[in-house]
């Protein structure tokens, strides 16, 4: 886990029915004070899937169930997003470079997805142009343009608009970049908050019927006639058993090493275990483009606008050879970082400029592949049916998490003896129907501009700043947020009212999972304030605040400044 200035880091809503919807509060082992919030083992101990892991593959295949008629529980070890699935870059994209290793099939998946996540979710989701300066010592022009053509018709675009070759000596755009770049190619994919992209999809799941238990592990799952025997462990020691007539690993990195030490299964799936880590640096220009930049070994480095006063830049790909769970950027992959930006950029970027580092284990198919960046992407469903249903998701990516959701519960639907068929193609996530504020939909982007104009007007109290990040982070579960007022002002920007909120029903436990996996406040905090939520939380969260802290206290760190 990573620090900046000593602080933590493991990084890391109501419209239309939302409006009228009830949100009930998430468990935890440590019950919220939200009236919709139960103990543990409250609510019964049979359920027909058991889904272990909270990732993005996890939450997202825990709402497709819930939402299909079918009783589901989710547990997660630590928290939602807290390892793989908040340590992206932060992109919804087809992938452009894969297209090089003729991943067609892959690519198209993830282009068609781009515009329905747009649309589901415009609060967290929204529309980004990448440049891409041309470096004639690299791909030349024709592959440049067969790439590009091919990334603009592999699938139907509605909102993102085409690729276009521009002139880099010329306006804004050009501006950051050497003056040896004058040509550039630039082309459309999307930006997430993907730690928020996981906690919605759980949100969701259990205002469907599921349970999400967070810092709940499963310890032992055994297969019987009658379905799977599990016993799950919380942070703080306590045992629960549960029944379920199917289960779901979705631990992601720690997929194999569960089926083997906790479910008892034998496999001959292997993952790749790849370390992918983002450095972030003060903004390096003002504009809202991002650039793609291509480097000697042949891969590509983003730099995208990130959170307004920073630039992120990203990703590295090495094997992974420690502990998943600790996995942290070292040296040689800040110098990397800062070498390839710097090759392009006018402003020279060395390690000391960055403020904040984040790294995390993607688990990847294993196919042999020499070279770590050329390990694919895609993902494999593993049905197993004899006696009680076993489901394993091996490999997968942000972009392709619905769909991947999609198929599993497909597979799950007939044996479990589902109500409705598959459903979330076109269905809001939490805070992503606007309706009621703004009418009908027109385009995802100009509807949360729209939104945050109504939500400024309705709330006059809100700064410029709070009411735009509020509107980007809950959308129109806002109100919910708003509904008493504000309360007092823990830090600058963060208010009781979303304190208590992301408590009651984002499973927030500790002032990490708020400052730098609910939000990214963190950046902007000084170390004085950031101690302030955290004192706060540990006042107001008692015990599991406190344990958490102490969890965090007892690990090796590393502290970026």
């Amino acid at each position: 886990m990573n620090q900046l200035n000593g602080w933590p880091l493991n990084a890391p809503s109501a419209s239309g029915t939302d409006a009228i919807r009830r949100t009930v509060a998430p468990s935890s082992s440590v019950p919220g004070p939200g009236p919709g919030n139960r103990p543990a083992g409250s609510r019964g101990d049979a359920f027909d899937v058991l889904v272990v892991g909270g990732g993005i593959n996890g939450a997202g295949i825990a709402r497709d169930l819930s939402g299909r008629g079918l009783l589901v529980l989710l547990c997660e070890k630590d928290d939602l997003a807290q390892h793989t699935s908040s340590s992206s870059t932060k992109m919804i994209h087809g992938g452009i470079r894969y297209l090089e290793y003729y991943e067609f099939s892959l690519v198209r998946k993830a282009l068609a997805e781009r515009e329905v996540l747009l649309k589901s979710a415009p609060h967290i989701i929204h529309p980004l142009r990448l440049v891409m300066p041309h470096d004639p010592s690299m791909r030349p022009v024709w592959m440049m343009r067969i790439g590009l053509f091919l990334y603009d018709h592999l699938a139907r675009r509605e909102v993102l608009p085409a690729s276009a070759t521009i002139d880099l000596r010329e306006g804004e755009i050009g501006e950051p970049l050497k003056p040896k770049y004058s040509k550039g190619f630039a082309y459309s994919d999307g930006w997430v908050d993907d730690a928020r992209l996981v906690v919605l999809n759980a949100v969701d799941a259990v205002e469907r019927g599921a349970e999400v238990l967070t810092r709940w592990r499963c310890v032992d799952a055994k297969r019987a006639a009658d379905g799977w025997h599990a016993t799950l462990e919380s942070a703080d020691g306590q045992h629960r058993s549960i029944t379920a007539r199917a289960l779901v690993n979705a631990a992601g990195p720690w997929a194999a090493q569960f089926l083997r030490e906790h479910a008892h299964v034998i496999d001959s799936k292997s993952l790749r275990l790849v370390k992918g880590s983002h450095i972030v640096v003060r903004k390096l220009f003002d504009h809202d483009h991002a650039y793609v930049l291509q480097s000697p070994d042949r891969r590509i480095i983003f730099v995208i606008p990130y959170e307004g006063d920073f630039t992120l830049i990203g990703t590295t790909d090495i094997e992974q050879r420690g502990a998943v769970g600790q996995a942290r950027i070292d040296e040689s992959e800040i110098a990397y970082l800062c070498e390839q930006a710097s090759r392009y950029m006018k402003k020279a970027i060395t390690p000391a400029d960055v403020v904040w580092s984040y790294a995390g284990v993607r688990p990847l198919l294993e196919d042999e592949s020499i070279d770590a960046s050329a390990v694919t992407r895609d993902y494999q469903l593993d049905f197993d049916t004899q006696s009680a249903p076993l489901l394993t998701v091996w490999g997968g990516k942000m972009t392709t998490f619905r769909k991947l959701s999609e198929e599993a519960a497909d597979m799950l639907a007939a044996p479990l003896g589902a109500t409705r068929g598959a459903w979330t193609r076109g269905a809001f996530l939490p805070g992503g129907d606007l309706s009621s504020w703004i009418g009908a939909a027109r385009r995802p982007d100009t509807d949360i501009a729209r939104f945050e104009q109504m939500l400024s007007l309705r709330h006059p109290e809100l700064t410029p700043m709070l009411c735009r990040r509020l509107s980007r982070a809950y959308g129109s579960r806002v109100e919910v947020l708003l509904r008493d007022g504000l309360g007092a002002e823990v830090a600058p920007g963060l208010f009781e009212a979303e304190l208590n909120y992301l408590h009651d029903h984002e499973w927030a436990r500790s002032a990490d999972d708020v400052l730098w996996r609910r939000s990214k406040l963190g950046l902007h905090l000084t170390v004085e304030q950031r101690s302030a939520v955290a004192q706060w939380c540990t006042s107001n969260w008692e015990p599991i605040a406190a344990q958490m802290a102490g969890a965090n206290k007892a690990r090796s760190e590393t502290t970026w400044n």
